[in-house]
C-alpha cells in the first residue's frame, strides 16, 4: 500500500492544506505543509489548527505504516491528541512522527480480541529546523465485529 497516496486520497482536508509526505515507513512518517498566506493566523505563522492537522496526518501515516496490514480486521481511530505550541513557526513546516509502541505487542492484543491503544509522537519544525510544536496522538485499533 502506498500510504502517502492513501492518506491524501482518504483525507481531503490534508490535500486542502497542501500537505505532502516526504517519507513513510516502519512506524515513522515525515509530512510537510507549505507556507501559504491563507493558512496564516493573526501573528503571521501557520494557524494552530493547520499545525494540528499536519501533525495528526503525520501520526496517521506513521500508524498505518506499522498497522496497515491489520485494516481488514480493525479500524484505526485517534482517541486523544495533545499538542504544545512552543514557538511561532515561520515558513514551510515539517512534522516527523514516530510510533511509541511495540508492533508485536499491539498485534498480540488485537489477536486476543482486545482493543490496543498506543501513542505516536510528533515534532513539528519550522523552515530553520527549530521545533515549534510537539504533539502526541493516542490511537486505538477497534476490532471489526
Amino acid at each position: 500500500m502506498d500510504i502517502a497516496a492513501f492518506m491524501l486520497d482518504s483525507v481531503p482536508f490534508a490535500r486542502l492544506l497542501g500537505i505532502w509526505f516526504d517519507s513513510v515507513g516502519s512506524g515513522t512518517a515525515v509530512a510537510r505543509m507549505p507556507d501559504r498566506a491563507d493558512l496564516h493566523n493573526h501573528v503571521g505563522g501557520p494557524h494552530a489548527g493547520a499545525l494540528f492537522s499536519l501533525a495528526e496526518s503525520a501520526s496517521g501515516a506513521a500508524m498505518l505504516s506499522a498497522f496497515g496490514d491489520q485494516l481488514s480486521r480493525a479500524v484505526p481511530l485517534a482517541t486523544v491528541a495533545q499538542i504544545r505550541y512552543l514557538k511561532l513557526a515561520k515558513g514551510e513546516v515539517t512534522a516527523s512522527a514516530t510510533l511509541r509502541a511495540d508492533r508485536t505487542g499491539v498485534v498480540a492484543q488485537l489477536d486476543e480480541g482486545r482493543r490496543p491503544e498506543f501513542d505516536v509522537a510528533v515534532d513539528i519544525r519550522d523552515a530553520e529546523g527549530v521545533v515549534v510544536s510537539e504533539m502526541t496522538v493516542s490511537w486505538t485499533l477497534r476490532p471489526n465485529r
